[in-house]
């Protein structure tokens, strides 16, 4: 897995907010979040999709364990635009993650790993990351 910007030995624990601000490149393709225990176990990770990997506008939402991919959701809506600056606000409750995206819509995608605490985020693909809180 290929990953941008790299944030270990934090603190995302159940109960705190991550935000993270960004703006997609005016070509972009596609962009990453991934939050989990480590690089090679991701227990959330969206893909907004503007036209890669076959799909065009889509959101996908998947976890990464064992060296495999689990089952995606996808969304319905795609609330990001080539060059406009998004907000995205991921709120870690003990059972979900619950994604609000730039036009408020939600997105829950259930804690597979089941862990009450992560300490690795990356960012990758076509976005450049402005700034990240957690609160």
């Amino acid at each position: 897995m290929s990953l941008g910007m790299l944030i270990k030995n934090m603190s995302f624990k159940v109960g705190q907010t991550l935000t993270v601000l960004g703006v997609p490149k005016p070509d972009a393709g596609n962009f990453q979040v991934n939050i989990g225990p480590s690089e090679d176990t991701i227990a959330l990770h969206i893909n907004p999709r503007f036209n890669a990997h076959g799909d065009t506008n889509t959101v996908v939402c998947n976890s990464f364990e064992g060296g495999n991919w689990c089952q995606e959701q996808r969304e319905d809506y795609f609330p990001f635009s080539q060059g406009e600056e998004f907000k995205m606000v991921i709120e870690f409750t003990p059972s979900e993650f619950v994604v609000t995206l730039p036009n408020d819509s939600t997105i829950r995608f259930p804690n597979r790993i089941g862990a009450e605490k992560y300490s690795f985020l990356s960012f990758d693909g076509d976005a450049r990351i402005r700034s990240i809180e957690i609160k």
